[in-house]
């Protein structure tokens, strides 16, 4: 092994949205920086964010977006403090990145591709002489006890007085996340939450799901139907797929749902595939519809409202013909169709774990960081940012933003 003669003034470790932004924030303050990053390119997983879009941010203010994260949304107050979405779209635009909102909420920059993003902080480093090394993994990171100094990859050691890990989670292990920052962290004593996979397709036992593959239902309410989880709720566009469903609602809703299969093995939930159509409000739109045309059959009546293929699907399970009209049908089956149409059951019974997910849910405990400076409380000039803390957001430019924000905070190196 060699020992690097060149000490540093903070080490980065990970080029993400969060590595990258610190090593920036740290060389505009004139610190010596060096990003280390452990496969051949930096930026790997950016580069898939968003289908490649790049969904930087989106225009919800400070308040309304920590609350989206739960609980501990109030950790990034600081951070959204100096960088929020109007400071990081400015940011963007200072190093020749224009960015908007298409929908007046979701951010992309203006070519819609990450490459752009990726290629402006790359030049952003090279201008301020950040030194940037691929395919050197960290292996174990230097300390007297009290503070950090420095890093020991699988070929070198480097030093410096501050050290930001900002290694990502666990999710698309073929894009170089493994989950190296939770093993850091952890031999440094810091404790790490149970992870779980997030922002992912489900599997369901369902059958069904598989002959309505080509139909995508938009504005689907789901929830699960626990009564110790009923709170538990996402909407957005649902498309089923042959053992289960995707889309944006079931990547919002699979961060509840992935730690309660852990803990249940199964999780049954209910869709609202109407729109939020109730009951009641279903019948009306039946009524009004067969006043138009009397002789419309089931089929025909449900398809109003939904695919074909879904709607037939829902006829079957309540056992209702298609064919005859909804008045012959028995009142047994025309009541079951319509608490169908209302609120749909699924059974959410697995998924296909990290290697499938976009993000991760757990990580370094944030009662032991900093939230003013993210800094360790446990070791001094060690700071986390991004992912490896435990603190994930739907989908909608949340995590980048956060990865964004907390890297930019943890640059200042504030002790």
């Amino acid at each position: 092994m060699n020992s690097i003669s060149e000490k540093y003034d903070l080490i980065v470790v990970g080029s993400g949205a969060a590595g990258m932004m610190a090593a920036i924030t740290a060389a505009r303050n004139g610190k010596e920086v060096l990003l280390l990053e452990k496969l051949t390119k930096v930026g790997a997983k950016l580069k898939a964010t968003g289908g490649g879009r790049c969904n930087l941010t989106n225009t919800l203010d400070n308040e309304t977006f920590m609350r989206r994260f739960g609980r501990d949304g109030r950790f990034m107050s600081a951070a959204l403090d100096i960088l929020d979405h109007k400071a990081l779209m400015a940011f963007f635009k200072e190093i020749g990145v224009e960015s908007h909102a298409p929908d007046g909420y979701r951010v992309f920059p203006l070519t819609h591709s990450s490459s752009t993003i990726i290629n402006a902080l790359v030049s952003e480093m090279a201008r301020l002489g950040v030194a940037v090394r691929c395919s050197q993994k960290v292996v174990h990171l230097e300390h007297d006890g009290s503070t950090v100094t420095g890093v020991k990859t699988e070929t070198d050691v480097f030093c410096a007085m501050n050290v930001v890990v900002a290694t990502g989670g666990k999710g698309y292990p073929m894009l170089g996340a493994e989950g190296d920052g939770y093993v850091l962290a952890e031999e440094t004593g810091h404790n790490v939450t149970e992870l779980y996979p997030a922002m992912m397709p489900l599997k369901v036992k369902e059958k069904w799901v598989a002959e309505c593959r080509a139909d995508t239902i938009a504005k689907v309410e789901m929830h699960v139907n626990m009564k110790k989880y009923k709170k538990l709720h996402a909407k957005g566009d649902l498309i089923f797929t042959k053992d289960g469903i995707r889309g944006p609602v079931v990547l919002d809703f699979s961060r509840e749902i992935t730690p309660l299969l852990g803990k249940y093995g199964e999780v049954p939930v209910l869709a609202n595939l109407t729109k939020g159509m109730n009951e009641e409000q279903i019948r009306s739109h039946f009524k009004n519809r067969l006043a138009e045309n009397p002789h419309q059959n089931t089929l025909d009546i449900v398809k109003t409202l939904l695919p074909e293929s879904l709607s037939l699907e829902l006829c079957n399970l309540a056992g209702a013909n298609p064919a005859l009209s909804l008045s012959r049908q028995n009142g047994i089956a025309r009541d079951k169709l319509m608490k169908l149409l209302a609120w749909t059951p699924l059974t959410i019974s697995g998924h296909d774990g990290f290697k499938m997910a976009m993000i991760t849910r757990g990580g370094v405990h944030l009662k032991e960081i900093d939230p003013s400076t993210m800094q360790s409380k446990k070791l001094k000039g060690l700071y986390f940012c991004g992912e490896v803390m435990n603190l994930d957001g739907p989908c909608g430019g949340y995590n980048l933003q956060w990865s964004f924000a907390s890297g930019y905070l943890a640059g200042k190196l504030q002790k």
